[in-house]
This record gives C-alpha cells, sequence and structure tokens, in this order.
C-alpha cells in the first residue's frame, strides 16, 4: 500500500452523540470529529465505542456522509463496516471507499459461535469481491471478548496471500500482549500494520514495531496519547505511558467506558446533550458521574475546547 493512504498513530473509535429522540446527532459528531482531527488524532467512526451495533446501516452512512460534507478528510477515517449480514457489510464497506476513506475496520461476522476459519475467510473474500474496488484496504478487527469470534495467524496469511494489496492490517483489542506480539513477529516482513486497542500497549506496540493504536479513550485523551505516540523512543516514554494508563484506568475500572466518556464530554464542553447512549446501553447514574468527575480532577485530568468547537 503507497506511504499516503496509510493512517498510523493514533485513531479514535468516535463516540457518537445521539439526539433526544435518540437519533444520531451529525451536528455533535462533526464538531467532536473535527476536534479529534486538530488534536492528531485520525477517526475510526462506527467502532465499538461509537455504539455502532446499535445504529443501522443507513445511518451509519448518513452520518459518514455528515462529515465528507463538511469537509473533514476520509483520508483520515477508518469506518467501521464489519456486520452479521454479508449484504450489509457490503453496502458499508462500498460507501466508505466510494467516499475516500482510507481504509475499513471490519469486524468478523459475530452472532454464530463456532464459526470455522474457511467460514471466516469467505466472508471477507466475498465482501471483497462484491466491493470490487482497488482502492479497497481493510484493517481486521479482532476483539474476541466482544464478539467471541476471533481472527487467527492462518486466516491473516491466508487473506493476505489472495489479496496481498486489499489486508492492509489489524486491531488487536485482546487485551492480551502476547497475541498481540505473536501477531506483529508473524507479519514483520508483511506489508501490515498492527495497531493495538488500547493505548495501554501503545509503547510496547511502538517497540515492537507496532503502527500505534485505535483506543476508546483517544476521544477524551487524544493528544497525551500522540504526545507518547510520537516520544516513544525518548527518555520519558515510560512516564508518558504510567500517565496515560492512569487516565485510562480511571475511566475504564469501574464505569461502562462509552458512559464514562460521554460524560466527561458533556462536562468538559458544558453540554449536557452529550450525556445520552442508545439502549441498551445506559448514562452513568449522578452518583458515577459525581465521582467520576471527582477521580478525573484528582489525577489532574481536563479537556479544553475552543468556544463553537
Amino acid at each position: 500500500m503507497a506511504e499516503e493512504q496509510r493512517i498510523r498513530g493514533v485513531v479514535a473509535p468516535v463516540v457518537t452523540p445521539f439526539n433526544s429522540d435518540l437519533n444520531p446527532d451529525p451536528k455533535r459528531f462533526v464538531a467532536h470529529c473535527r476536534w479529534l482531527l486538530t488534536q492528531h488524532s485520525s477517526l475510526a467512526v462506527f467502532g465499538t465505542n461509537s455504539e455502532a451495533n446499535s445504529l443501522s446501516v443507513d445511518e451509519r452512512m448518513m452520518m459518514l456522509d455528515s462529515l465528507i460534507e463538511a469537509g473533514l478528510d476520509p483520508a483520515r477515517m477508518l469506518p467501521g463496516t464489519g456486520c452479521c449480514a454479508l449484504s450489509d457489510s457490503v453496502r458499508l464497506t462500498g460507501h466508505a471507499v466510494g467516499v475516500g476513506c482510507a481504509g475499513v475496520l471490519m469486524l468478523p461476522p459475530f452472532y454464530y459461535k463456532g464459526v470455522s476459519e474457511e467460514g471466516l475467510y469467505r466472508s471477507f473474500s466475498e465482501t471483497i469481491e462484491r466491493v470490487g474496488d482497488e482502492r479497497l484496504r481493510i484493517y481486521l478487527y479482532h476483539i474476541p471478548p466482544v464478539a467471541v469470534v476471533g481472527i487467527t495467524t492462518s486466516l491473516v496469511e491466508r487473506l493476505l496471500k489472495q489479496y496481498p494489496l486489499t489486508i492492509a492490517g489489524l486491531k488487536d483489542s485482546s487485551g492480551d500482549w502476547s497475541n498481540t506480539k505473536t501477531m506483529l513477529n508473524a507479519f514483520a516482513e508483511a506489508d501490515f500494520d498492527i495497531f493495538v486497542g488500547s493505548e495501554s500497549f501503545l509503547l510496547a506496540n511502538m517497540r515492537s514495531g507496532g503502527a500505534g493504536c485505535i483506543s476508546a479513550t483517544a476521544n477524551v485523551n487524544p493528544l497525551a496519547i500522540h504526545n507518547l505516540y510520537c516520544k516513544w523512543q525518548g527518555d520519558d516514554a515510560e512516564k508518558l505511558q504510567q500517565d496515560l494508563d492512569t487516565v485510562r484506568d480511571t475511566f475504564g475500572r469501574r464505569y461502562q467506558m462509552i458512559a464514562a466518556m460521554k460524560s466527561a464530554l458533556a462536562h468538559f464542553r458544558g453540554d449536557p446533550q452529550w450525556d445520552r447512549l442508545r439502549p441498551p446501553l445506559i448514562e452513568l447514574t449522578e452518583v458515577e458521574k459525581s465521582t467520576l468527575l471527582s477521580e478525573l480532577t484528582s489525577i489532574g485530568f481536563s479537556m479544553q475546547f475552543v468556544s463553537g468547537e
């Protein structure tokens, strides 16, 4: 893949704002994505933390179109397009390619359990063949704690052999560094970028030849994560990693991560509309919100926004 097509560094699985009627809110979505770009984060819209599987295909396409119409650069976008239904994956993937996105982040079909590697190969292969566009770049999404269905090195090898220009990389959200290291070792000589799914592994990933991270808390702490990405070879890299771990632990230790990030956005933006999720997910309780904000204050965490962002 040509260097100008690559996304590296920090990528945020962008949280999705909702209106009071629980429809997606394009205006706030565009504003948040625009801010993330100013913080050196690329955009993995419609990932796990985007509540993507609570959105319809039409809603995802509409929200992606809102970013394009607002002038945001599609070369900084990796929309999530992997669905249970093959036809939905094809439709979303073709749309993302058509508007010029750098690539797509693709879950395996995740409803049926115990599926064979052959079945997974056919699912990805059918999507690639039906989209039929040489511009397509797929980043495989390995997240067995949620999807249960995982992506193995042998599946990646087979896909790379058949589609060397299309299969561009992988996001490892297993939470298991040994799995990431296995992937890094297996594909060290391939044109294949590996992202960790948490900035907690960012330093280790960079030291092992990885491409960066696609991490939930890039929604709220993008610049600090970018700073470690840029300075991973520096003398203070370990300290920067520890600071990132403290922030992530505060958001995720005892709160539902998406709800916690939205509460933080609502607070620091002064916009309570951000504090809304689409069922079955729900917002933090008032006690949880107060406790979270106290914890964030105690570690010196804040978010800065320019008026109008």
